[in-house]
């Protein structure tokens, strides 16, 4: 039975040409050795299995060898190349440091130095793992390193380059390795099945290099493992069931449930997943990844950004054009925090189940939207008028306007079925929208108030809309309308302030919104836009603008007067005549 070799140590690559994903470090070397021009000293640092102590090894082996070839690559044929493949090379000397860090080894090391090699021109020094060495290992290690005999060359190898001293890092060639990328480990991967006479599926392949995680060496050995299970086929569904990592189907099947508004069974694939026993976060992660792919394919340009083999891009790029834009913007941002948020949270199954139900409330509006928009066209457009029929501005601009505050009589005529903005949905549309989850769910991490019932999108296309006449009074109910819809119980703060700043006719028959100061115009400008789309669809009048306008006369008359208490029994018994007579000013109590 021939001996078993893993294929990390026997693809193990033995010139410059077979690294993968270092070429720029590559050939600096070659290029050093081609002018003669080697340091005494190098540092090489990066993630794990990316090839610094492989590169470390050609470098020595090169530099030693007696026949190199034009593209300065070892030969391995002559007698040094030979006795570093047997492992018989008394010229390259490898020291771990990670068990050798106290200053009496770096003394016997220097004591080696001293030696001249017997075969070749250099004796180099490969220590790996060298931020480890002690502090007094590392001081009685830096005149040796700066000033090395000329048969000498060190080679530093490390995962961790800030721990290393300054003193040290000045004294070396600083080369750092990058992670190798998904798609070049897949190729390695490839050329390795064909040399094992294995088939593999490419999107098998492509999980083991992912699960990788940028280290060659990692990727050979989960291979190992998979041709374990596998044998002589790897497929992508072994590949998945052997390294426990969930398919893609899983986030497929999560978000066509989601889209179609069928949270139930969102919530029912989420529990199979727990069933076979992946974390909550890992899931939540996975979904917020899954829609970033499938973000990154509804631009052409950007398709190559993800990492995935050819059969499951295809796959992304159709259920691409299924999801809008603003959706899965949305939806990465929901999975995203709450995959910040999942370590911390005492529920975290809760956690994800309410994430899952926000993104299925997404949909649902979206859904509520796209059914209302096109059914806008049914309707005849109105003859243009050249001007706006208004009342005269003298009902809503007086001195002195008193706060009007929320009252059941307005918000009856704002939800009067005869209005005009729930005939947008409901008469004219041909299929009423999806409910919204959140009104009928308890317990969500939002009220259904967040938003207003007339969904009006950054991209408001307000073309589809008409042009009917509409006065002072229409605009006015529109905008309590827009008060209660969207301030009715979450932001009574808010309520009071649009109740108590209402729109008016100025003299040049525009509309303007008084305000105190440039603070508040600062406050309110950026809702603008979202409350005069809300009017026009309120109006059915895609010309309706207003604007805000600083009156700073308004502070003075909105100040607060402080009453002392005598005062305020005569207000009250002025106002109250019934009081008058149940209570003296004896009787009153100074507060």
């Amino acid at each position: 039975m021939d001996e078993y070799i893993v294929s990390a140590r026997k693809y193990r690559p033995d010139t410059f040409e077979m690294v993968v994903g270092q070429d720029a470090i590559t050939q600096t070397l070659k290029n050093s050795i081609k002018n003669n021009q080697l340091g005494q000293a190098y540092l090489f640092c990066g993630p794990r299995g990316v090839g610094k102590t492989t590169c470390a090894r050609i470098f020595a082996k090169t530099i030693n060898c007696s026949n190199p070839t034009p593209e300065h690559e070892p030969c391995n044929e002559c007698e040094s190349c030979r006795a570093f493949a047997e492992s018989r090379s008394f010229n390259i000397h490898e020291l771990d440091a990670a068990s050798n860090n106290s200053v009496d080894d770096i003394r016997v090391l220097i004591d080696q130095v001293r030696i001249p090699p017997q075969l070749g021109s250099y004796s180099v020094y490969i220590i790996d793992e060298v931020h480890m060495l002690s502090q007094a290992a590392f001081n009685a290690f830096l005149k040796t390193l700066e000033e090395p005999p000329k048969h000498a060359i060190f080679i530093l190898a490390t995962t961790e380059k800030h721990k290393i001293l300054p003193t040290i890092l000045s004294r070396c060639q600083i080369f750092d390795f990058n992670r190798i990328s998904v798609e070049d480990i897949r190729k390695r991967l490839e050329f390795v099945a064909s040399r094992e006479g294995i088939e593999a599926e490419s999107d098998a392949l492509h999980v083991i290099a992912q699960k990788a995680d940028g280290a060659m060496r990692d990727a050979l050995s989960i291979f190992d493992q998979i041709v374990s299970f596998c044998g002589k086929n790897i497929t992508y569904q072994d590949t998945i069931k052997n390294l426990n990592v969930l398919d893609y189907e899983v986030y497929f099947k999560v978000t066509d449930a989601l889209l179609s508004g069928n949270y139930a069974e969102a919530l029912t694939i989420f529990d199979e997943v727990l069933k076979k026993g992946f974390e909550g976060g890992y899931f939540i992660g996975g979904l917020a990844s899954h829609y970033r792919d499938l973000l990154v394919c509804k631009d052409p340009g950007t398709i190559g950004l993800i990492e995935v083999g050819d059969k499951t891009k295809t796959r992304y790029l159709e259920y691409a054009q299924k999801c809008s834009t603003s959706f899965l913007f949305n939806a990465i941002q929901i999975a995203n925090g709450c995959d910040m948020s999942y370590k911390t949270a005492q529920n975290k199954r809760l956690l994800v189940e309410l994430s899952l139900l926000r993104i299925c409330n997404l949909a649902t509006d979206a859904f509520a939207v796209a059914q209302a928009k096109p059914a806008q066209n049914v309707a005849p457009k109105q003859p243009v008028a050249n001007t706006v029929v208004a009342e005269p501005p003298k009902q809503y601009s007086t001195p002195e306007p008193k706060p009007v505050q929320p009252q059941p009589e307005p918000a009856k005529v704002v939800e009067n079925k005869s209005s005009e903005a729930p005939k947008v949905h409901q008469e004219n549309s041909a299929k009423p929208p999806a409910e919204n989850l959140l009104s009928k769910i308890v317990g969500l991490g939002g009220n259904a108030e967040d938003k207003p019932k007339v969904v009006v999108e950054a991209t408001f296309d307000d073309s589809k809309l008409g042009e009917k006449e509409y006065s002072l009074s229409d605009v006015v109910s529109a905008w309590l309308s827009f008060v209660v819809e969207k301030f009715k119980t979450d932001s009574p703060r808010w309520s009071s302030y649009f109740n108590s700043h209402l729109p008016e006719l100025s003299a040049n028959n525009s509309y303007v919104v008084r305000v105190e100061n440039e603070e508040k115009l600062k406050l309110l400008s950026p809702k603008k836009e979202f409350v005069q789309n809300y009017i026009r669809v309120k109006l059915d009048n895609r010309n309706f603008t207003y604007n805000y306008v600083v009156d700073e006369s308004l502070v003075k008359k909105n100040e607060e007067v402080v009453k002392t208490s005598s005062e305020r029994l005569s207000d009250l018994k002025k106002n109250n005549p019934d009081v008058a007579g149940m209570i003296s000013d004896s009787d009153f109590i100074q507060v």
